[in-house]
């Protein structure tokens, strides 16, 4: 990974953070990795069990440039940035992304892909809302696919997410926090449903960011 240098994309590009951290990624494939993370304040889909309400207005959070967080992400020396939100694709992701690049990092998102891609990525988490419905073009894209779980009709929403990404990629279900009962009936769909993992959110379970 290089040294901050020069960038040539706007510096002053600027986007609404409802936070930055170092940490280990908790979810999904890259569960127990090193990551820097990119929270982008803003979104619309508004899953009515969301555990980040707080990132949906986007005016209500702080803006830095592009600059300031290159240069938190490089001091940080992550294996890679995870550029989160919030919904992110509701930013133009571009002049960030290749400032990112432009320093070696690594990059991946985690959407909901309810807003046309842009940037560039390594590696895209594609977690589908049936309160704003994906982008089509976004699900052949998609690295791994992440579902949430909270009651029995999310199966279904997941099944049909499953037939539209490509055939290799893993395939998780993730029980929503709150939902007690979420994990138990993930368990027992995984059994009659081999092709599907489980996801834990192993970062709330250790108590860290």
């Amino acid at each position: 990974m290089s040294t901050m240098g020069p960038i040539s994309e706007p510096l002053t590009v600027t986007y609404p953070i409802a936070e930055t951290f170092h940490s280990l990624q908790g979810e999904g494939a890259w569960a127990g990795a090193n990551a820097f993370f990119i929270r982008l304040g803003g979104c619309d889909v508004h899953c009515p069990w969301c555990d980040q309400k707080e990132t949906w207005p986007s005016q209500h959070h702080p803006r830095q440039t592009v600059t300031e967080l290159v240069q938190e992400a490089v001091t940080a020396k992550p294996s890679f940035v995870v550029i989160t939100g919030g919904e992110p694709l509701m930013h133009n992701l571009q002049p960030l992304c290749q400032a990112l690049k432009n320093q070696g990092l690594r990059l991946h998102l985690e959407t909901s892909g309810a807003y046309p891609l842009t940037g560039q990525f390594d590696w895209i988490t594609l977690s589908p809302k049936p309160y704003k419905l994906p982008q089509a073009e976004i699900y052949s894209l998609a690295n791994e696919l992440k579902v949430i779980i909270s009651q029995e009709e999310d199966f279904s929403w997941a099944a049909m997410a499953a037939t539209k990404v490509k055939a290799d990629i893993p395939l998780y279900l993730q029980a929503e926090w709150g939902t007690e009962a979420a994990n138990e009936r993930i368990f027992a769909y995984i059994l009659s449903h081999p092709q599907w993992r489980l996801s834990l959110q192993t970062h709330k379970y250790l108590g860290v960011r």
